[in-house]
């Protein structure tokens, strides 16, 4: 699914953000990625949905190079892939439902199955009251919902998360990170970005450590290998 070998990255030309990156990351794992503020996690994150290239080294995504591949052929990757961001990116003069529905239009979905797969996610989340609602009437945790519900609405073959429980309270944060196992066992590669230790623990899954730029895997001994770190730098 995703393969780093010896990957560096910077900004422009500023110091190394990241360096000599070399994991294997397998089709249907799932892995948390964690470290301290800083180290380059939502760096990692944009490479790996091709936000940036790479500076050094290659990275292959569905067994490609991304780093030879043409915009267009980039863009037909980056649509199996559901992201989570931080600041959410939703388009605010889009009611909840169409930022939600977005990614099945984009794939010509009929408009039926649009409606009435947004509408159930949309209610499973809590928010199906909200759905004619812009964001920017929405609390910061609702549109969090929103944003999680547009990056899983497509069933993507990975989905990359940014801190996606951070403003949400815990009962609705692990009612999303139960959303997430679903979809991971229905087949769905997980990587989700988050200093929430409590998580961590409670859901037992591979931690990639990102520090000083470089990356080591941390396997919990009750958690089976879901991914193969060939070696750290």
């Amino acid at each position: 699914m995703i393969r780093f070998d010896k990957v560096g990255f910077r900004y422009e030309s500023g110091p190394d953000i990241l360096s000599g990156i070399d994991v294997h990351i397998r089709a249907g794992s799932y892995h948390f990625l964690t470290g301290p503020s800083g180290s380059g996690k939502t760096s990692l994150l944009s490479l790996m949905y091709l936000g940036h290239r790479p500076t050094r080294g290659n990275l292959h995504m569905f067994d490609h190079n991304v780093g030879l591949l043409p915009r267009e052929r980039l863009f037909e990757i980056r649509q199996r892939i559901g992201i989570v961001f931080q600041d959410f990116r939703l388009l605010e003069h889009m009611s909840a439902f169409d930022n939600v529905a977005l990614p099945l239009r984009i794939l010509n979905r009929p408009e039926k199955e649009i409606r009435n797969n947004v509408a159930e996610l949309l209610d499973w989340v809590g928010l199906g009251d909200s759905k004619d609602k812009l964001p920017p009437t929405l609390s910061g945790g609702q549109q969090q919902r929103i944003a999680i519900a547009r990056a899983v609405i497509a069933r993507p073959k990975l989905l990359l998360a940014d801190e996606p429980t951070g403003n949400l309270d815990d009962t609705i944060g692990f009612r999303l990170m139960n959303l997430f196992e679903q979809l991971n066992r229905m087949g769905t590669t997980i990587v989700i970005a988050t200093h929430n230790t409590h998580i961590m623990e409670k859901f037992g899954h591979p931690r990639l450590i990102l520090a000083g730029g470089k990356l080591t895997l941390e396997t919990p001994t009750e958690a089976p290998l879901t991914g193969q770190l060939k070696h750290a730098v």
